[in-house]
């Protein structure tokens, strides 16, 4: 229980200087829809699913292999280094995280799942857990958790989840807490270290920008959650030191709060746009409005997934 009480610590930490700017719950950017994402999404994540995937993780290693349960903590494995308890869990947890969200932005299925976390046109601990729940659900790294907790790393992933939550709360926050690192000289070498490890405000928030073309934004990269590393290592970083004017997503059809949180279970009523002749009215171009009447127009034009990684 102690490990909670410091993750929730962390977030009113955040919230507060937020609330102290006049910026966590009045965004300029917000719409109605926001509140109701965020606070379902988050309630339903640490309520509902991440309990229920750990416990069945588990199960199933209980089911499967039930003579390893604890095996990193007694028998011949007794003794085995905190360090190779946390490496494990960088490798299973922050790396496969790092690859799932890649992933996500990747596949038009899972990208469905993951839009509601872009959907926010602003950065703010609000956002952190705004995801849709089959997001969750199905994360392999939260399955690999519970399997490493069954295995005997349920201290250390505690300790490693009140420090993985820190970060990802601390990436998110309207506070740039970098800033600090970037407008001091002499922390200037401690701040090249410390953004090629960690995910900090402005590495993530590159990766929340609305405008590809704005010489910050990095919306097909920047993945890492605790880590930033995995982006460095995988070739998937940019740094800039700055942060975006805006942020969101564009060419996307509108999803109201229900889609974003339970899609494929529900979909926002839509009526086709379509496209018309009358908009082309010089002779060369005539044909190619003539062909074009009536084509529906689904696809977005900008952060969209990729057809490859």
């Amino acid at each position: 229980m102690n490990y909670q009480i410091a993750i929730i610590g962390i977030f009113l930490l955040f919230a507060l200087l937020e609330a102290k700017q006049g910026k966590l719950l009045k965004k300029s950017a917000e719409v109605s829809d926001d509140g109701k994402v965020e606070l379902i999404g988050t309630l339903v994540l640490f309520v509902i699913t991440q309990p229920l995937v750990l416990f069945s993780a588990g199960a199933l290693m209980l089911l499967i292999v039930p003579q390893y349960q604890g095996a990193l903590n007694q028998g011949a494995l007794g003794n085995s280094s905190i360090l190779l308890h946390i490496a494990l869990l960088l490798i299973f947890d922050d790396m496969m995280q790092y690859w799932w969200h890649r992933l996500s932005h990747s596949t038009r299925f899972l990208y469905n799942l993951h839009r509601a976390h872009h959907n926010g046109k602003y950065m703010s601990v609000r956002i952190i857990y705004r995801n849709n729940v089959f997001y969750y659900l199905l994360m392999p790294s939260l399955w690999f958790s519970g399997a490493l907790i069954y295995l005997g790393l349920g201290w250390t992933y505690a300790f490693y989840l009140v420090v993985k939550l820190s970060v990802i709360t601390g990436a998110h926050a309207e506070w740039k807490w970098d800033r600090f690192l970037y407008q001091t000289p002499f922390l200037n070498k401690l701040a090249w270290i410390v953004e090629r490890t960690i995910s900090t405000p402005s590495t993530h928030s590159a990766h929340h920008g609305l405008k590809a073309d704005d010489g910050i934004t990095n919306y097909k990269g920047n993945y890492g959650n605790l880590l930033f590393f995995w982006d460095v290592l995988f070739g998937t970083a940019k740094i800039t030191r700055r942060y975006p004017a805006q942020y969101g997503i564009e060419g996307m059809f509108y999803a109201n709060w229900v889609e974003q949180l339970v899609w494929p279970l529900y979909k926002t009523p839509r009526k086709p746009k379509t496209v018309t002749n009358t908009a082309v009215k010089s002779e060369t171009n005539s044909s190619i409005s003539e062909n074009a009447k009536d084509i529906l127009i689904s696809e977005p034009v900008t952060n969209k997934p990729d057809a490859t990684i």
